[in-house]
């Protein structure tokens, strides 16, 4: 009998905004069952918005902007669907769910290929060696010839792709996908966006000929002799190692090819692996012992109760509700009660679960992103990467009255990695430097603070433009320290960071303090 480990799909979808990534979301829940009815960003101003983008702001735009946790079943197998945001702006929050997935979905609009922020985020999932699977988007719209796009993806990823199904035409002409494996044509039928289709007709290639048209038909099987001599072929070791991307053709709107995309995922993509601790000790999914680590904190879900969920993700032993862990980081000894799985904002309480689940753990306060959490030892799995902030900014209290809610608010909000709070030695915690990889960050920080904390504040932008936490001798951090023209603030941790309005300074202050680091990812 296997492990319920095995049964666990953990995984996030990478695109670039517009892909069709909340869409794409929506109908693999519906096709799951777990939903019955998709919303849509296209239909934002109705009453019905995507499940996965519940926080108003996102609703109003249309985009995603927090990681959304999606649990659901197919087939035997319990899937962990972890929505990342799409927008650049939001990259910390996509590269924190990235660290706790074990498999990626790289959703590619097929009229336009490979785009910036896809590119990036594979990188993310070749730096962390995840198996990723293509899914070719919006078949049903004109776009680039199919061998063209799978040679543009391999050059521009540098990796083996290798197609499962074939398209047969697009756009208008759009008919449907030829099974690789048994050359089955899988007929293309428009269904109403938001509804599950009734099922798909299939019939041998050999016998579509009619259907198709001879010219038609000559194609597909001039492509098909094509892949068969000159492609890879498919090898599920490779696939695992991140050498090689399966890639799966259809049109999320339409419903098309979402059902396969969903029994590829469900039968093959990774399950749970194994994780290293600072110590270098390899912690696996089977091992007795309980361990699991927080990669995203997220407050104020329900504006009722004012709560602060941490989402952890299990790695080992068995999770049981109301059991004591040690929080690796400090020591501290911590009973999570309430644990509870999610469907977006839905909840219910969870008696267990096992490596790959999410378990959102309410948080006192205590935790923070990156902690680990084990039942009897106390281990450290390797950190959750801080990125240095762009752009940088104060708050200017339009209230006095409000300022415990303002620090409480930035507190919080820095918590989960909204921003990032600096603060300078001369002013202790008042009035601290804000910092942020995109300048969107600091709107929904604004937003947030007026809806959540009922804390209304003006940005003043600040001039700086680089940051670098500062490593090295003491010695070093003195040169700096001596000199008016290099601002020294200190982070959360009470780490030194140096700013810089461009990189120019920073690279003589290499040149000129002995023994100086300067690191653009936070140190563990």
């Amino acid at each position: 009998m296997h492990p319920p480990s095995a049964q666990r799909r953990t995984f996030a979808i990478i695109s670039h905004p517009d892909a069709g990534k909340t869409t794409l979301t929506e109908k693999l829940l519906l096709y799951s069952g777990a939903i019955h009815l998709a919303g849509s960003v296209k239909s934002r101003r109705a009453a019905r918005h995507a499940v996965s983008d519940w926080m108003q702001m996102e609703q109003e735009r249309g985009i995603s902007i927090t990681s959304s946790v999606l649990q659901f079943e197919f087939r035997g197998s319990a899937l962990n669907l972890l929505d990342t945001p799409g927008h650049a702006d939001f990259s910390e929050d996509t590269y924190r769910t990235l660290a706790a997935v074990d498999s990626a979905v790289m959703l590619i609009d097929h009229a336009k290929g490979v785009e910036a922020r896809t590119l990036k985020l594979f990188e993310v999932c070749r730096m962390r060696k995840l198996p990723v699977v293509t899914f070719m988007n919006k078949l049903d719209r004109e776009g680039l010839a199919p061998l063209e796009l799978l040679d543009r993806i391999s050059q521009a990823l540098k990796l083996r792709v290798v197609p499962l199904n074939w398209p047969v035409g697009m756009g208008r002409n759009f008919l449907g996908t030829v099974n690789l494996a048994d050359r089955m044509l899988s007929l293309f039928k428009a269904e109403e966006h938001g509804a599950l289709a009734a099922g798909v007709t299939c019939l041998p290639l050999a016998e579509a000929g009619e259907l198709l048209g001879a010219e038609q038909l000559a194609q597909v099987e001039e492509d098909l002799a094509l892949l068969e001599t000159a492609g890879d072929a498919y090898s599920h070791a490779d696939f695992m190692a991140g050498e090689l991307s399966p890639v799966l053709w259809g049109s999320a709107m339409t419903n098309f090819g979402v059902g396969e995309l969903l029994q590829y995922l469900a039968a093959h993509a990774a399950p749970p692996g194994p994780r290293t601790t600072l110590q270098e000790e390899v912690v696996r999914p089977e091992d007795e012992e309980f361990s699991g680590f927080i990669f995203k904190i997220q407050a104020n879900m329900n504006l009722r109760h004012r709560d602060r969920i941490a989402f952890m993700r299990v790695v080992s032993g068995c999770f049981e509700r109301n059991m004591q862990v040690i929080i690796g980081r400090n020591g501290q000894s911590l009973r999570l009660a309430k644990p509870h799985s999610f469907m977006a904002q839905e909840r219910s309480i969870v008696e267990q679960a096992y490596p790959g689940d999410i378990v959102g753990l309410y948080d006192p306060g205590v935790l923070r992103i990156g902690d680990t959490l084990c039942a009897h030892v106390a281990r450290q799995f390797a950190g959750i990467p801080r990125f240095a902030p762009e752009f940088f900014a104060q708050l200017q209290l339009l209230d006095p009255l409000k300022r415990k809610a303002l620090e409480t608010g930035l507190a919080q909000l820095a918590h989960e990695g909204v921003i990032q709070v600096f603060y300078r030695p001369e002013m202790g915690r008042q009035d601290p430097y804000l910092g942020a990889v995109g300048l969107l960050q600091f709107e929904v920080l604004v937003q947030r603070l007026k809806n959540e904390y009922r804390c209304a504040a003006r940005l003043l932008t600040l001039p700086f433009r680089v940051a670098r936490w500062v490593g090295g001798p003491d010695t070093a951090l003195a040169w700096l320290q001596s000199r008016r023209d290099y601002p020294l603030v200190h982070d959360r941790n009470g780490r030194p960071v140096v700013l810089a309005e461009s990189p120019w300074p920073l690279q003589y202050a290499l040149k000129n303090a002995p023994g100086l680091v300067l690191h653009d990812i936070e140190p563990l």
